[in-house]
């Protein structure tokens, strides 16, 4: 995508949803031997979402998993709205853009795999980590140059700040 027309998109973007296992994290799953799930997180990608909201544009987690870890950091952080256990991300946009009062083409959306693809199709603006699926970075507007957990997320929060100036 040319960089005029990207700059022009990201000017748009209002709000920014993200999927969480290999965006921002790794992907890896870590488990003990008392079956306790672990996951790392970037604290650049945190920052990331606080630099959103000091210019009024939240960010919301979309994630197919359903994990206690993920609430509590998305707690931590302050994302505006957290979705678990959601398996076909695209039916909850509809629901999205009614609480925020935003458009398709207000809201970004970062995702790595296959079930990132049709809500991406849908919004104004798509991003994928480095490390995302060939097919998803195909689709994607901008692949970022960082990889799911460490810093993908910050990358496309700096560019939305960045086309805001």
């Amino acid at each position: 995508m040319a960089i005029l027309k990207q700059s022009l998109k990201l000017k748009k973007i209002k709000l920014v949803i993200s999927d969480v296992d290999g965006v921002l994290t790794d992907g890896s799953m870590y488990y003990s031997s008392v079956g306790e799930e672990l996951k790392k997180f970037h604290t650049r990608d945190g920052m990331g979402v606080e630099l959103l909201l000091e210019k009024n544009i939240p960010t919301v987690l979309i994630s197919k998993e359903k994990s206690k870890i993920v609430t509590s950091r998305a707690k931590k952080i302050k994302i505006s709205l957290t979705k678990i256990g959601i398996i076909k991300k695209e039916n909850e946009l509809s629901k999205i853009c009614a609480k925020f009062n935003v458009k398709p083409n207000e809201i970004a959306y970062i995702g790595d795999d296959v079930n990132d693809r049709e809500i991406m199709k849908l919004v104004g603006f798509s991003a994928a980590p480095k490390d995302a699926v060939f097919s998803i970075k195909k689709i994607a507007d901008y692949t970022c140059s960082k990889k799911g957990g460490e810093g993908a997320f910050r990358e496309l929060a700096d560019m939305i700040i960045s086309s805001k100036k």
